[in-house]
Order: C-alpha cells, then sequence, then structure tokens
C-alpha cells in the first residue's frame, strides 16, 4: 500500500538503522548537490523520475522488490507518481516523503542534553538535512534558543508540549549557510532577539546588542547566560556561557576544526581575529567546558545518544593541529589551505539574515537546502568536486 511518510518518521528509521531503499527520483544534479544522509549508511538509489514516465518497465526492474521502498522527491508529486507506479507493480510496502527533501532540510529532531536540579532543562535541536544545531534552555516555563532556523512550527509545538513559552532567542553570529529564524519568531511571539552589533549593525529588525562580559538571565532564577566576544569566524561572533557549564559556541568551536573565517571575504583579517579568539580566549577556558556547536560535519562526531557535545579539552586535543600552531603567520596559511569557495547563495542569506532582503517562503526554501561548509578543515576542503 503506498503511505506518505513525515521527515520526522524517516530521521526515526535511520536512527533505528531500520531496513528499507531509499528510492531518490530527482535528477543526478540536485541528487549529487545534496541528500539524505544519517548516522549510518543508507541504501539508497537514485533513479531519476523522468525515467519512469520514459522506460517504465526498465526503471521499475531496478528497483528491488526485497525490501521496503521509501521515495523521495523535490516536493512530493513525483514521489507520489513513482509509488503509484510501484504498486501498480506489485510492490506491497511504498511510501513518499511528505513536501519532499524541503522537509527533510528543515526538519528538526529534539534531544535533551542536560536536566538541572532546579528544574532547567538544555535541549539540542538536531537538523541532519543541513548539518547544523540550535539549542534551547527552558527555565522557569520560559524557554531560550540560540541559533533558531526558520522552522517556527517546531519551536512552537516544541514549547507547547514542554508548557513554556519562547522569550527570546540568541544569535552567535549572523548566519551564512541557513535563514536563522529569530526575527520570524520575534514577529510570531514576540520574543526578544540578542545579537552583537559587529555583525547585526543596520539590521531592519529590532534586537538587543550584547557585550563581552555582560551577565543575562534565562529567566528569574534560571542559569545565567554569560556573553563572551569571540570574533574571528564573523567580526562579531559570540559564543555563550550557560550556566558556567555549557559553551555554545557558534561557529568558532566545532568539535572537528574551527568555523571559517573568509565566509565576508576577508580571509586573512579575519584569520588574524580567528586566531587571537583560539590562542586568547578558547585556550584559556575551562577544559571541562561542555561545547555545543552550532554544525558538525559528520555523524561520527556524535556519541552514543546522538548529542554533539564534548569537554573542550578533549575538543583541543582531537584537534591539536590546528590548536597547536603558535603563530599568526602559520595559522593564515592553514586557513587559506583549507577552505574551498564558499556557495553562492550565502551572500544572499546574509541579507536575508540581516533584514535586508525578503524572498518569498518558497524561494527561501531553495536557498536554505544543502549543508553548511562553514568549518576551516582540511576535510571541507577535499569536498570541492
Amino acid at each position: 500500500m503506498l503511505t506518505p511518510y513525515s521527515a520526522n518518521e524517516l530521521f526515526e528509521w535511520l536512527l533505528a538503522e531500520d531496513d528499507f531503499l531509499l528510492l531518490d527520483v530527482r535528477n543526478e544534479a540536485d541528487f549529487g548537490r545534496f541528500k539524505v544522509e544519517g548516522p549510518h549508511e543508507i541504501d539508497t538509489s537514485n533513479i531519476p523520475y523522468f525515467d519512469f514516465m520514459e522506460e517504465e518497465e526498465a526503471s521499475v526492474a531496478k528497483v528491488p522488490r526485497t525490501k521496503k521502498v521509501r521515495v523521495v522527491c523535490a516536493k512530493e508529486g513525483s514521489a507520489m507518481y513513482v509509488g503509484e507506479i510501484l504498486e501498480a507493480n506489485g510492490f506491497e510496502d511504498v511510501g513518499y516523503l511528505k513536501e519532499g527533501i524541503v522537509a527533510w532540510g528543515n526538519m528538526l529532531s529534539p534531544r535533551k542534553v542536560d536536566a538541572g536540579s532546579d528544574g532547567h532543562e538544555l535541549w539540542q535541536f538536531t537538523r541532519p538535512g543541513k548539518g547544523s544545531l540550535s539549542w534551547g534552555l527552558i527555565s522557569e516555563g520560559e524557554l531560550t534558543i540560540f541559533d533558531p532556523s526558520r522552522n517556527l512550527d517546531f519551536y512552537q509545538s516544541f514549547a507547547k508540549a514542554h508548557s513554556c513559552k519562547i522569550t527570546q532567542t540568541f544569535e552567535t553570529h549572523l548566519q551564512a549557510d541557513y535563514i536563522s529564524g529569530s526575527r520570524f519568531l520575534a514577529e510570531a511571539v514576540g520574543s526578544k532577539v540578542f545579537a552583537n552589533s559587529g555583525d547585526f549593525m543596520g539590521a531592519s529588525f529590532d534586537y538587543t546588542p550584547v557585550k563581552d562580559g555582560e551577565i543575562l538571565p534565562s529567566s528569574s532564577n534560571g542559569p545565567q547566560i554569560e556573553v563572551i566576544h569571540t570574533p574571528g569566524h564573523t567580526p562579531g561572533s559570540t559564543c555563550y556561557q550557560i550556566g558556567g557549564k555549557y559553551l555554545i559556541s557558534g561557529d568558532t568551536v566545532f568539535l572537528v576544526s574551527l568555523g571559517r573565517p573568509d565566509l565576508g571575504g576577508k580571509a586573512v583579517e579575519w584569520a588574524g581575529m580567528l586566531f587571537d579568539t583560539m590562542t586568547l580566549k578558547i585556550k584559556t577556558m575551562p577544559a571541562d567546558l561542555k561545547i555545543l556547536p552550532g554544525h558538525y560535519i559528520e555523524w561520527s562526531e556524535a556519541k552514543e545518544d546522538f548529542l554533539f557535545t564534548d569537554a573542550l579539552g578533549e575538543v583541543i586535543s582531537a584537534n591539536a593541529s590546528i590548536y597547536d600552531i603558535d603563530t599568526v603567520e602559520s595559522f593564515t596559511e592553514f586557513i587559506k589551505s583549507n577552505i574551498r569557495k564558499q556557495p553562492d547563495v550565502y551572500a544572499e542569506i546574509r541579507k536575508v539574515n540581516a533584514g535586508w532582503l525578503n524572498p518569498e517562503d518558497d524561494e527561501q526554501s531553495t536557498m536554505d537546502l544543502g549543508k553548511n561548509e562553514c568549518a576551516a578543515s582540511a576535510y571541507a576542503a577535499q569536498q570541492a568536486s
């Protein structure tokens, strides 16, 4: 029977290593640019739906009958079309992804990081389609979100399910790889936006500038949020330390590598800032501080519970080839050797996140697709093709 399935269901199947064939019927170019990925190997086949239209028998013959088939396309219609063909040809367990690859690209999955003795909760929101992470802190019925995506329905549903209200969001920097949800949440629920004016000066929406060393409340008696200015990835890049235990590090500190400092077209100048941040701030922080990054490169970075976090000391040790660089000249050379050309759409996304550009929702969805390319690492550089 042909049945629809959601992006969240697909993700749970991937986590559980469910045995099925993921049949992607987009064209080869789109499939090559962005595909469904998870923590385990996925049995995936790419057979464009045009092939099913023009050579139905030959295309159907390429699909094994020994597994459940889960079809994905750009927007849903083509996957349903191919699913109906497979069902007509005797396939018994076929599903199609509702709303297509866009739904996968926007999907968020919540995982609890910590529950404090005072009742507060810290949550990780994983966005597997982007390799991005946002974070939520619940305290006394108030929800603070760090680096929200534009999936407002998810955050609002999460808040309702946990009997809390979204009161504030914090931006670690002006995002280039995805469209931020802060200003849209502010419009939808009246939450307050906090951000560094080094990135957001001139933004077309209201925000409260944060200052290095400032202490802000999560709620009346909840964990304190310490502002730590960490320029380099961008001039206004800022980390937020929660209760002296966790560091929301944005794109400054990843579990693998650091955030690339070239997205503003000033690789050399910003590399110098990032080197100072690395040596004078990051390396002087407590080794047991838990890093909560804004992105991951590979699923291998996750713990067994699929949480992306590690102690700062372990992060520095695992990235010793970077953190041991002792001159700004050598660090700049490392940066120049280990970054690839940023996607052209990043410049447009920055304008959206500053409120200077307001494309229609469908266009925003298209701009927002694709994995992040924010790390300065040999891995990232090798991905060019």
